[in-house]
């Protein structure tokens, strides 16, 4: 994926932190764009349907635990659709 591809502009600035910003948000708009064209969701109902489910680990003495909320099938399929290679 290129520049182009996510309609950004260049870069003028000349800062560290405004350099790395603006590539903060380039790399936004290139995972958001993968999300949509692998998924078919908007990114706003990807994150509405995903935020809620989580997975805890909590170390007790030399023990790892670790909860989770069981994932629907829907969201499970677009997760998975995610990860696969095009």
């Amino acid at each position: 994926m290129s520049k182009g591809d996510l309609a950004a502009r260049p870069i003028y600035h000349r800062t560290e932190d405004s350099i790395r910003a603006r590539l903060a948000i380039v790399m936004a708009l290139a995972v958001t764009r993968v999300i949509e064209e692998r998924t078919g969701w908007s990114i706003k109902k990807f994150v509405t349907t995903t935020r809620r489910y989580r997975t805890i680990e909590t170390r007790v003495g030399d023990q790892t635990v670790t909860a989770a909320d069981p994932l629907p099938d829907d969201p499970a399929a677009t997760l998975g659709a995610i990860r696969s290679a095009h």
